[in-house]
C-alpha cells in the first residue's frame, strides 16, 4: 500500500497578484514536475503554505493537481491539523476524490504528549482505512518531536506506510529504521539529508529542491541504489549549495524566488511570510547561475 517512489516534491502554491490561488499555474507546474523527476506531488504541505490556505482552497488544489498529473505522478494531500476532528474531516474529503495518500503533520502549538500523538494518528488512520498515510515529523515547526518508539507503534497500523523525517538527526532516523519493518518507508524531509539517510535505509526524499533539480535527485538516488556511491556523492556535493540556499530564510520564500527567476509566475508568499530580501535574493541567484539553472 502506497509506493510513492523516490522523489516526492513538496509543491509550492502559486498565487495571483491579488493574493488568490492561481490554479492554472499550479496545474502547469505540477505537470512540469511530473515530467522532470517527480514521482509524487505533496500538495498543501509546509512548502505549499498550508497555514494560510483555507480548506476550500486546499481541496480545489487537490482536484486541479490530480487532473493535471493523472497517469504521470501520484498525489499526496496535506490534510494535517492540530485538531484531530479537522484532520479526519479533511482527509476523508480528500480521499473521496482519489488522492493516493495523505501527509499528516504532528499537531502543532498544542504540543500533545506521545500518547496523544499516537491516538491522533490512529484515529485518522481508522477513519480512512483505505488511504495510505505518511507521518510528518518536523519539531522545528510543530514544537513537539514524534519519538521513534511512537513511530514504531504507529508503523503497525496497516495504512500508516511511512514518515517524512525532518528532525535533521541521523540518530533519530537510525532508531526509526531499527524499530520499524523494512516495508515502512522513511523519507528525508531535508534535501541535504537525503544521501546520508539513504545509507541507513531511507526510501527517498520529500524535496523542495526538486522544483529545480528533480531529475538530478532521481539520478542520485538511483545511482546509490545501483551501488554507484561515488556518482551519488558527486551529485549530492554539486547540489549541496542549492540545498542550503533554499533555506537561507523561511521556506518557501527562497524556492518561490528561484522559480520566479526561472520565469514561473508563482506570485508572492502570503503574509506573514514576505518577499526574499536583497541579500537572500543575490545569494540564491548566484547559486542558480553556478548550477546553470537560470
Amino acid at each position: 500500500m502506497g509506493d510513492f517512489g523516490n522523489v516526492l516534491t513538496a509543491m509550492i502554491t502559486p498565487f495571483k497578484a491579488d493574493g488568490s490561488v492561481d490554479y492554472d499555474v499550479a496545474a502547469e507546474l505540477a505537470a512540469h514536475l511530473a515530467n522532470n523527476g517527480t514521482d509524487t506531488l505533496v500538495v498543501c504541505g509546509t512548502t505549499g503554505e498550508s497555514p494560510t490556505l483555507s480548506w476550500d482552497e486546499e481541496y480545489q488544489l487537490f482536484v486541479e493537481v490530480l487532473h493535471s498529473v493523472a497517469g504521470k505522478a501520484k498525489v499526496i494531500a496535506g490534510c494535517g491539523s492540530n485538531s484531530t476532528k479537522e484532520a479526519i474531516a479533511a482527509t476523508q474529503k480528500a480521499s473521496k476524490i482519489g488522492v493516493h495518500g495523505s501527509l499528516q503533520v504532528v499537531p502543532y502549538y498544542n504540543k500533545p504528549p506521545q500518547a496523544g500523538l499516537e491516538a491522533h494518528f490512529q484515529a485518522i488512520a481508522q477513519a480512512c482505512p483505505d488511504l495510505p498515510l505518511l507521518l510528518y515529523n518536523v519539531p522545528g515547526r510543530t514544537g513537539q518531536n514524534l519519538q521513534p518508539e511512537t513511530v514504531a507503534r504507529l508503523a503497525e497500523v496497516s495504512n500508516i506506510v511511512g514518515i517524512k523525517e525532518s528532525t535533521g538527526s541521523i540518530d533519530q532516523a537510525s532508531e526509526i529504521r531499527r524499530l520499524t519493518p523494512k516495508e515502512f518507508d522513511i523519507y528525508s524531509g531535508d534535501d541535504y539529508m537525503t544521501l546520508p539517510l539513504l545509507a541507513i535505509g531511507a526510501k527517498g526524499v520529500v524535496s523542495v529542491a526538486s522544483h529545480l533539480v528533480g531529475n538530478q535527485l532521481q539520478q542520485m538516488i538511483q545511482a546509490f541504489r545501483a551501488g554507484k556511491i561515488e556518482v551519488a556523492s558527486n551529485i549530492h556535493l554539486q547540489l549541496f549549495p542549492l540545498f542550503k540556499a533554499l533555506f537561507l530564510t523561511s521556506n518557501p520564500i527562497p524556492v518561490k524566488k528561484a522559480l520566479k527567476l526561472q520565469g514561473w509566475e508563482v506570485g508572492l508568499t502570503r503574509p506573514p511570510l514576505c518577499e526574499a530580501d536583497l541579500e537572500v535574493s543575490q545569494k540564491l541567484e548566484a547559486v542558480l547561475k553556478e548550477l546553470s539553472l537560470i
